[in-house]
């Protein structure tokens, strides 16, 4: 919980209950979406069953949250990461879902090709595919 209150900017811990002295469940917000973790290890771990997806209005905001959430983890395909506990994220500008809707399929499927060969999304790599297919 405080790693992730500490990466994104509009973030607060909200409520932390305890059992015999051990954290038992948290209750934070992250840009205003609440959320409560239950301590479950080593008996539950994170899988892909679950990901947080990020829409990123600019690639400043792209690489902040790819290089915080990375540190410790492990890079992913087309924008998917897992962080140092293991939990999936999708850091998604929303460019690309802008340009993944063109309705001319030639440029859309140039953006889905372009996508298709990164980790962290590159608006400008997708904007260029974008541009060459018209």
């Amino acid at each position: 919980m405080n790693h992730y209150v500490s990466i994104f900017k509009n973030s607060k811990v909200l409520k932390v209950n305890r059992l015999n002295g051990n954290v038992l469940t948290v209750t934070f917000e992250l840009e205003g979406q609440k959320f409560i973790a239950l301590n479950a290890e080593p008996l539950f771990k994170f899988n892909e069953a679950i990901s947080f997806f990020v829409s990123c209005e600019t690639q400043a905001e792209v690489d902040e949250l790819w290089d915080k959430l990375t540190a410790g983890g492990e890079e992913g395909r087309c924008g998917w990461l897992k962080d140092k506990f293991g939990l999936s994220w999708q850091i998604i500008p929303t460019a690309l879902m802008r340009l993944l809707s063109d309705p001319d399929p030639k440029k859309s499927n140039a953006v889905m090709q372009e996508m298709l060969k990164m980790n962290k999304i590159v608006i400008e790599d997708l904007q260029r595919a974008h541009e060459v297919a018209a």
